[in-house]
């Protein structure tokens, strides 16, 4: 059975959203369209921008998952990740904490859609 290749965001605004997760990941697309937008982030693996979906699912359609950055150094490099983010004026979740996995935050992009940052398990 093949692995997930695609992973899709909803978002409003493409535009918007492309500017943030360039910014915040420092990655540019491959792809863009007035309603999508494609970022390759390994070979044949998409994580993409949508807004066909948006008018369908709305702003009251809860967020329940979250986009993972896991990063393979020290909890200090957790806690230097989310200095960098955080001057970049992003919105803060969740403030950095050890939880059972390790030092852990969660920031939230324009749409809602949630981004934690944690170490490799």
């Amino acid at each position: 059975m093949p692995a997930p290749n695609l992973f899709l965001i909803y978002v409003t605004d493409v535009e918007r959203a492309t500017e943030f997760y360039s910014d915040l990941f420092d990655i540019h697309p491959i792809m863009t369209t007035p309603r999508y937008v494609a970022f390759e982030i390994a070979p044949g693996v998409l994580f993409s921008l949508w807004s066909g979906a948006a008018d369908a699912i709305g702003t009251a359609t809860s967020r329940t998952s979250e986009v993972g950055l896991m990063i393979s150094t020290s909890l200090e490099s957790v806690d230097a990740v989310y200095k960098e983010w955080t001057a970049k004026g992003v919105t803060v979740v969740e403030e950095p904490h050890n939880d059972v996995f390790g030092r852990t935050f969660m920031i939230s992009d324009p749409d809602g859609n949630l981004i934690r940052v944690s170490p490799v398990d």
